[in-house]
């Protein structure tokens, strides 16, 4: 992990606010010159900090009425079976978050899809198909109220 300095978490604050915000923008928030300001982004890019830019789509807007939790349980407890099933979660376009996990599932999966019946699809061809799988809990969002939103970064 890096040792990030004030500048960095104001850069960090003002990325996560606005990422469209320009070089200049930041750096005048943060109190710095627009040279160091790109330099302190780009290092933090380069060390994986900064992971990427993307839109903020609203799932509704676009067709994604259903959010569904998905605690699943394995059977058998390997290395190799929990590599097995974190390559699955990754590689599903429906799941958009997924977590190792302690408690009465070993992973827990956040899926959006369309609707129910599309969820349905989901669980029987692609979940359930996978090997080592003792058991799957699904629970439904019935209405999003937080979602997105910035990290509450360590003060310096």
């Amino acid at each position: 992990m890096p040792n990030l300095d004030k500048f960095d978490i104001g850069i960090l604050e003002a990325l996560q606010e606005d990422a469209r915000a320009t070089n200049v923008e930041i750096a005048e928030r943060v109190n710095l010159s627009p040279s160091p300001c790109l330099r302190r982004i780009r290092n933090l890019e380069k060390s994986g900090v900064i992971r990427g830019y993307r839109a903020d789509i609203d799932r509704k807007e676009v067709g994604l009425g259903l959010t569904v939790f998905v605690e699943i349980k394995v059977g058998q407890h390997s290395r190799e079976n929990s590599d097995a099933q974190q390559a699955a979660l990754i590689a599903m376009p429906e799941v958009t978050g997924a977590f190792l996990i302690s408690g009465t599932a070993d992973f827990l999966a956040e899926v959006v899809v369309e609707d129910l019946s599309v969820y349905e699809r989901f669980l029987t061809e692609k979940l359930l198909v996978l090997p080592g799988i003792s058991d799957i809990r699904s629970n439904f969002a019935i209405r999003t109220i937080k979602t997105g939103s910035p990290l509450k970064l360590p003060q310096r």
